[in-house]
């Protein structure tokens, strides 16, 4: 709510009036930080699958019904598969699932099986679908999830963009200089940045065998870590300790959303080696500051940049073709420079808030043009 669709709720009661209700689960910080305009619905949804869930569709479709919505938009896994169900029970006229990730690509066996059927479900009680990206959609479209007149993207791809002004590249040196001096890296010192959950779907094994490869060679590299641990992360217990102890690893926790544009400023290149991407908001917000990255060739994470141009492509899973694209923008700092330029106006011509505003603007216009 708070990164995805805040803005975008204050762009529609402003640019054209529209009465927005944010639903979520109870939050009263959230709430306490939302203008007058918008209203908060609190609907308990539990993390996970259990009974707790009737209750929660039960709760939707009171709410629903009591409101008499034009449109209700839903995204998330939970989210999508309870308010759709009421949406649909509760005869709201347009009901749009926002499809800002595929969940169960990322799963297999009868987990992927049970997602895949939910997700299946979520979109027949849809009107309509907006995808991530092109490739989701086609995806999408290949494994029968809705019918190719059902699904659509909204601009380039994305979700929100970038806020630029925000993002003000002309501070990126003062920023870089505050948060190297405050985790000890040197000017002089190459760094490779991580944004995200340390967890093994993010590539962050691939990413400890890469670097700990690199480290033999290059004494001037070092690997800033933004983002929190899971509890179960999946990543070789010897590699996070082999991190930890090196000297060369920084672990800085997770860090608000807000100070994350220092932490990009202070990265030389973003390595997002992940093996399951909506549309990487993360690149986005690192080619704000001309920071150019090394992502995998999967649907979503691949979109958003062009491979050699804007950023470079490796295999999903394959340390070995991470280490050698680690080492190439570590040794080649013309072809570094130019990914750095090109990220930046990709990303200001394409991912730029306002641009992404208007064209949700103009969807939704359409969408409840339809009625």
């Amino acid at each position: 709510m708070r990164v995805f669709v805040v803005e975008t709720a204050k762009y529609l009661h402003e640019q054209l009036g529209w009465d927005v209700s944010l639903i979520c689960s109870p939050d009263e910080e959230f709430a306490a930080g939302l203008p007058e305009y918008l209203h908060y619905i609190p609907v308990k949804m539990n993390r996970g699958m259990d009974l707790t869930a009737l209750r929660s569709i039960r709760d939707f479709i009171r709410v629903f019904r009591r409101e008499k919505f034009d449109m209700v938009q839903y995204s998330t896994p939970n989210a999508a598969c309870y308010a759709s169900i009421a949406a649909k029970k509760a005869k709201v006229p347009v009901r749009l699932y926002a499809q800002w990730g595929i969940r169960y690509t990322g799963l297999s066996g009868l987990s992927r099986k049970i997602f895949r059927a939910i997700e299946k479900m979520v979109c027949r009680n849809s009107t309509h679908v907006r995808s991530v990206s092109p490739m989701n959609r086609e995806f999408g479209i290949a494994e029968g999830l809705y019918p190719a007149n059902k699904v659509s993207v909204v601009g380039n791809g994305g979700t929100i963009g970038v806020d630029m002004e925000n993002c003000d590249i002309g501070k990126k040196q003062l920023w870089r200089d505050e948060i190297r001096s405050q985790h000890g890296l040197a000017e002089s010192d190459f760094v490779f940045g991580f944004s995200g959950r340390i967890s093994a779907d993010k590539g962050c094994a691939e990413l400890l065998s890469a670097f700990r490869e690199l480290t033999e060679k290059n004494p001037a590299a070092k690997l800033l870590i933004v983002g929190p641990m899971d509890e179960d992360c999946n990543v070789d217990k010897a590699l996070i300790t082999w991190a930890k102890a090196s000297g060369r690893v920084v672990f800085a926790g997770y860090i608000s959303g807000n100070d994350m544009r220092k932490y990009y400023a202070a990265m030389d290149v973003l390595v997002h080696p992940t093996y399951r991407e909506g549309f990487g908001m993360v690149l986005q917000e690192a080619g704000a500051l001309g920071v150019p990255a090394i992502t995998t060739r999967i649907i979503g994470a691949s979109e958003v940049m062009v491979d050699g141009q804007s950023c470079l492509l490796v295999e999903p899973k394959d340390a070995a073709d991470l280490a050698r694209a680690m080492e190439q923008l570590c040794r080649d700092g013309e072809l570094a420079s130019r990914l750095s330029q090109a990220a930046y106006e990709r990303t200001k011509t394409r991912y730029a808030r306002p641009i992404m505003l208007e064209n949700q603007k103009a969807d939704y216009v359409s969408l409840l043009g339809e009625q």
